[in-house]
Parts: structure tokens; sequence; C-alpha cells
């Protein structure tokens, strides 16, 4: 596990002395009154409550209404001066298919430089695993996430656990917070929770977030009917 390095990448400082942050997804009314996907929007707060960062998403309409929640995006990161100071990285991978090659994977960037990925796992008895990777920078797996046998919220948390990459120790968790019946069942909005070790290093806790918002678009993003 890679412990806090005295080398801080710009503009994550604040992550330095957090073990939690809490993602929050902004309600949209005009896709709640339409059904039209709109770009995702997010708070991210300290466990005070603090907001400290803003998500945004940045794709296509074409993309939203016809890929759906295995679209491509960008998502910039930025904090409350409006500076960007991560950017998550999506491509376009097919979803459900038997190949190693269809598989979901995300970037995370600070200012052009590359922190790591997550990258879902294939095996060939599960081809749609509940197994994800989480790489560094030079592509050595750090740490790996398991996916529950049912991630539905049906009136509970949802929680990821994160372990080391010999999957010998828990190290984390992505939480997905249960915010009630008529929420969830009416709109596509949701709360995580994401834990982390407080002296682990600030792009080690990048990836965390990372992970949360794949795991987010992987089994939360759905259409409202």
């Amino acid at each position: 596990m890679e412990m806090q390095d005295s080398c801080v990448p710009p503009g994550l400082e604040y992550l330095v002395e957090l073990d939690q942050v809490l993602i929050h997804q902004l309600i949209e009314v005009f896709e709640l009154l339409t059904g039209w996907e709109m770009r995702n929007k997010y708070v991210l707060k300290n466990n005070m409550g603090q907001q400290f960062l803003f998500a945004k998403e940045q794709s296509t309409f074409c993309s939203r209404w016809c890929c759906g929640n295995i679209r491509a995006f960008q998502m910039g990161i930025n904090d409350n001066n409006e500076q960007e100071v991560l950017r998550l990285d999506r491509p376009l991978n097919c979803a459900g298919c038997c190949t190693p090659c269809c598989l979901q994977e995300l970037e995370v960037t600070n200012q052009g430089m590359l922190l790591g990925s997550v990258h879902q796992e294939w095996s060939f008895c599960t081809p749609w695993a509940g197994k994800y990777s989480i790489k560094n920078a030079s592509g050595d797996v750090v740490f790996r996430l398991k996916a529950p046998c049912c991630v539905c919220s049906c009136g509970s948390d949802i929680i990821f656990p994160v372990f080391t990459a010999d999957w010998e120790q828990q190290v984390g968790e992505i939480r997905k917070v249960w915010r009630g019946f008529c929420v969830e069942s009416l709109t596509d909005v949701d709360n995580f929770t994401v834990t982390f070790p407080k002296d682990l290093d600030v792009r080690m806790k990048a990836l965390f977030l990372g992970a949360a918002f794949l795991i987010e678009y992987i089994y939360y993003e759905r259409k409202q009917q």
C-alpha cells in the first residue's frame, strides 16, 4: 500500500488530511420532468459536509441517449476556485460481452499527468465480473475492488470493499448510500461514501474517487421511465 508522498500533485493538497469523501449527485429538474439524460453533476464533501470539489460530466447528448451507462465521458473535477484538479476519462466499451476486450475502464489524470486507472477484471466463468483492479501510473496493480453479489439498493447501503493487490487485507470501501424509496425509484441520483486510510498517498485517494465514479456509471446510472 502506497503511503503519503511529500510531493503532492497540484490541487490535491486538501485530500492529504482526509480519510473519507462524500459524493452527492445533484438532481437535474429538467431530466426528472422530461426523462432526457443530462450531464451528471456531483459535489464532493468532507465528512463534516463541507464541499471542496465539484464534478461535471462532459459527454454528448447522442452518447447519453444511445449508449446509456456504458457511454464514453470525461469528468472534470474542480475545486471551489473553479480550477480543475482531476480529470476522469472513460472510453466507450461494449457491455455484457464474453470477451476480455469489452471490459470497462477509467483513467485518472491531474493536469495532464496520469495518476492511474481502474479496470474491470474478466474471468471465463463470469465475463461481467464484479472485480476490479486499481493501477498506479506505472500500470502496477495497487488495489483490488469487489462488487457484492447484489448491487441493488433495497433499503440498505451497498458496500464495495477495497483490498490490497493480493486480496489479503481490506483497506477501504466505496459505499452506495440508500437515499429512500422515492429518490431511489424515481431518479438515478446517487450518493456515495469513499473511505480510505488517512496516510494513503493522495494519488491513490484520487484513484479511489475514480473507482467510485466508475461504479456509479456501471451499476447505478440508468434511465428512469
